[in-house]
């Protein structure tokens, strides 16, 4: 007999976190921070709902922070088995993680300075000795082999073209003669979506866990390069400078790789491009080593290391340079992180280029509730920020085709590779209330599928 239990990502987006115990193994899938509204991240400070010491394996769908970014707290915390994922991800999460501890050691710090904290001293979450303990404990695996990650639990990784090194998984549990198959499906990329293949379709199995992001819409019907293409020649007419939101990992080497690939056309002019990111830059670099992850079908480009290069990319790590991107007035392209505008350098740059309607914003992909970003998408006349009232003037457009998730649409084209063989069950996670909902809507009414939407801490017996 097994059992899952739903620690986080259950009727929200963040915080993945399933722990599948049969026999006597106990294994946990995704082990992701908690993000968005306050009450969400304050379960990052809650009691751990799991001991920690209690797990035999971890096992890592990809390297976004709402996946891996707990897992140096369980570390902290006495964790000290094995956490496996591809190699690609292996590089992003300590990246990821590294630049999560930072942010806290930096957030720790500021509140004992200006002693707005309850706590006496204020502490982070976890600290870079933490993540350098997690790191020792990565472990590679290659796609399509089976590994045996403990006990009767053995899984094998599927790329879900979502992110570089992005994975679904395929899960047996060999009790008996007939293994019990579970398919995790991570967080789901887009079909055709650019610098990644299409997602592996899932195979057949017993329970589906399946994430909602946008399970109760679709993309826009447009072409990203037409759409992009767009965005930057408004932009340029304006004359100003066009600031783009992106995630440090995936979304900002996209983006890079979209406008080469305009440029080479000549359908915008050779503008200036700043990656202004540390943790991006370091990013790229990745990107650049694990060339075979990339599907480059966008352009005639055929090199990831000329496509995420060149000699108008300009790779910008100092603080002292990304000051001086102030005193840029365009036109040209600022790239920073964070993609739903919570913290970094992009704060300082929207508080710098919002009052000019010279400016653009650009936003791209999801905005959950309660970020900076979504109040931005949100239309708000002006936005809080370093004690100041900053007025919205600048421009803001959006493209949509540059979000890493599959729409309602793709994830309704990835699950139909099981309609012939139906779970017996599907537990949807990883979504908003009203995006799960209407995705297990659809799939009862049109499959006929037996659909649970779990609430936190929620657990099922799988037989």
């Amino acid at each position: 007999m097994a059992r899952i239990t739903f620690h986080g990502a259950a009727r929200t987006v963040t915080g993945s976190k399933y722990l599948l115990e049969a026999g006597d193994a106990r294994v946990l899938f995704d082990c992701g921070m908690f993000q968005g509204l306050k009450a969400l991240r304050m379960l990052n400070w809650e009691p751990t709902p799991f001991p920690p010491k209690s797990l035999d394996a971890v096992v890592l769908t990809h390297a976004h922070l709402d996946h891996v970014g707990f897992l140096p707290r369980v570390v902290k915390q006495g964790y000290n088995h094995k956490v496996y994922c591809t190699p690609a991800t292996a590089e992003l999460a300590e990246i990821i993680m590294l630049d999560s501890a930072k942010c806290q050691e930096y957030d720790a710090a500021y509140a004992n300075k200006k002693g707005f904290s309850k706590h006496k001293p204020a502490l982070p979450l976890y600290d870079g000795r933490d993540v350098e303990q997690t790191v020792k404990l990565l472990r590679t695996c290659p796609r399509e082999e089976w590994v045996n990650v403990a006990g009767p639990i053995f899984v094998r990784f599927h790329d879900a073209g979502h992110l570089l090194g992005s994975n679904h998984l395929e899960v047996e549990v060999r009790e008996t003669n007939k293994p019990l198959r579970i398919v995790f499906s991570g967080d789901v990329g887009r079909y055709d979506g650019p610098l990644y293949h299409d997602p592996v379709p899932p195979p057949q199995c017993d329970y589906l866990i399946c994430e909602t992001t946008y399970g109760n819409r679709d993309h826009p019907d447009v072409q990203i390069l037409d759409a992009l293409e767009g965005v930057v020649n408004r932009s340029v007419k304006r004359g100003g400078v066009m600031l783009m939101a992106a995630f440090a990992v995936g979304r900002s080497q996209q983006l890079i790789y979209l406008l080469q690939v305009l440029k080479s056309e000549g359908r915008i002019p050779d503008l200036p491009i700043y990656l202004d990111s540390p943790m991006a830059c370091n990013a790229t670099k990745v990107y650049r080593e694990f060339r075979e992850d990339h599907d480059l079908a966008e352009g005639d480009l055929d090199d990831a290391n000329t496509v995420l290069a060149g000699p108008r990319v300009h790779l910008v790590r100092k603080t002292d340079e990304s000051k001086a991107l102030n005193q840029m007035h365009g036109p040209g392209i600022i790239i920073a992180s964070s993609g739903m505008m919570t913290g970094g350098r992009i704060v300082h740059h929207l508080k710098q280029r919002m009052p000019s309607s010279k400016n653009t914003i650009v936003l791209g992909g999801y905005m959950a509730v309660g970020t900076r970003g979504r109040l931005i998408q949100d239309g708000v006349e002006t936005i809080r920020m370093f004690g100041q009232d900053v007025p919205l003037r600048a421009a803001v457009e959006t493209v949509s085709g540059l979000s890493g998730h599959a729409d309602r649409s793709g994830l309704l084209r990835w699950t139909s590779a099981l309609k012939d063989a139906p779970p017996k069950r599907t537990i949807l996670t990883h979504g908003e209330p009203e995006s799960m909902d209407a995705f297990a809507e659809t799939l009862r009414t049109d499959n006929g599928w037996d659909v649970e939407c779990p609430e936190m801490g929620a657990s099922y017996e799988l037989q």
